[in-house]
């Protein structure tokens, strides 16, 4: 055994077992102590304490510090030890998203490639992506479904077709959400579900067959979300649900990917299809260009092509959604100008019925988050005859 200071050693001892509450660094430093003289006993407990203070921290250089270190500890941990495995995942979760921050990316990247070692990929699948890199991502989004249990979950899914889409595999993306919405079928049959999410997942899924090029599948996904919308106007849901909006709002943002700038190491891009509401660079990074885009509406506005604004101003509204869309507080009253705009916009278009459909089923939508089912239905069969009167 190597020499200690004996004196830190009783120190450390005595802060620990005193009764008075510790300040988060002398109980970082305790444990530093102790885990030279105990490993067994005092690594874990160092790597909790120093991600606990990393998560009351707001200075991200002492967060990477702090998650760096606990990190380090982590991997000295027996590898026997209970619990071993899942504080090093911690760790290393904490210590990608501080390189993130301070866009250390590819260091980021290693981190969540080590997590990905050890059984937990879902964050190598986001940041592959943040970059572009969707086949791969998708790779992983299959192995963690498929290796699971015979369900997944609405955002294992989704964030597993979106990639596939991503990379250009558009029938087999098509074919994964498809196993998502036949089961959101029986589960609204069996009230288990809301009706909304199943009339987002098929609008969605509509989306999806007609950029593949199957026009007649599209269609029959349109009528059959018409007719749960038909549905929910005449007798509105049949339980009350809360917290669905996230499901709008992913499948929204996820509807406009290809408007926005292609995803690149060197220009990351959020990962749509995931849970945007959760805090990452990416989302800091996308909700940042909101006032430039407002700039550029305001522009259009003046003397700009029509069909450029009516682009922009849905590139708006999505980032409007990502960033509170989930707040169920004067949900309506906050949201409502973005797609009445929309709507307007595009009924000055009159040769152009494929904005207008857009603008006018993204309203519905919206208006079937806010549960003003009436109205909702009025707008998507208004976009349907005009879909299919193409």
């Amino acid at each position: 055994m190597g020499k200690f200071d004996h004196d830190a050693v009783l120190r450390a001892r005595v802060l620990l077992l005193g009764s008075g509450r510790l300040r988060p660094l002398e109980e970082v430093h305790a444990y530093r102590v102790l885990a030279e003289v105990s490993p067994k006993a005092y690594l874990p407990k160092l790597v909790d304490a120093l991600l606990s203070m990393s998560y009351r921290s707001r200075d991200p250089e002492v967060d990477l510090t702090l998650t760096a270190e606990a990190v380090e500890a982590a991997r000295r941990i027996h590898a026997g030890a209970p619990a071993r495995a899942e504080r090093l995942r911690r760790a290393l979760d904490a210590y990608q998203r501080a390189l993130f921050a301070l866009g250390r990316r590819a260091e980021g990247r290693a981190a969540c490639e080590e997590m990905a070692e050890a059984g937990q990929s879902r964050r190598l699948a986001e940041v592959l992506a943040e970059e572009g890199r969707f086949r791969e991502a998708a790779k992983l989004n299959e192995k963690a479904v498929r290796n699971g249990g015979p369900e997944h979950s609405f955002w294992d899914m989704v964030e597993w077709a979106a990639n596939l889409e991503g990379a250009g595999l558009r029938d087999e993306a098509s074919a994964v959400f498809g196993e998502l919405l036949d089961r959101t079928r029986r589960e609204a049959a069996g009230q288990r579900t809301a009706a909304a999410i199943l009339t987002w997942e098929l609008v969605h899924h509509s989306r999806m067959r007609e950029a593949a090029g199957h026009a007649a599948e599209a269609a029959a996904g349109r009528r059959e979300a018409l007719t749960v919308l038909e549905e929910l106007a005449t007798t509105g849901e049949q339980k009350e649900w809360s917290s669905i909006l996230g499901w709008w709002v992913t499948l929204f943002a996820l509807s406009g990917r290809a408007d926005e700038p292609a995803a690149s190491a060197e220009s990351p891009m959020p990962p749509f299809g995931t849970d945007l509401r959760r805090s990452s660079a990416t989302r800091v990074s996308f909700l940042g260009t909101q006032p430039g885009l407002e700039a550029e509406a305001e522009a259009l506005r003046g003397a700009g092509p029509l069909p450029e604004l009516v682009d922009v101003q849905r590139r708006i509204s999505i980032r409007a959604a990502i960033r509170d869309g989930d707040h169920p507080y004067r949900f309506e009253e906050r949201f409502t100008p973005y797609f009445d705009e929309g709507v307007a916009l595009a009924r000055r278009l009159p040769d152009d019925p494929v904005r207008l459909a857009r603008a006018l089923t993204d309203r519905s939508m919206f208006l079937v988050a806010a549960r003003t089912f009436e109205p909702a239905y009025a707008d998507f069969a208004e976009a349907v005859a005009l879909v299919d009167a193409r």
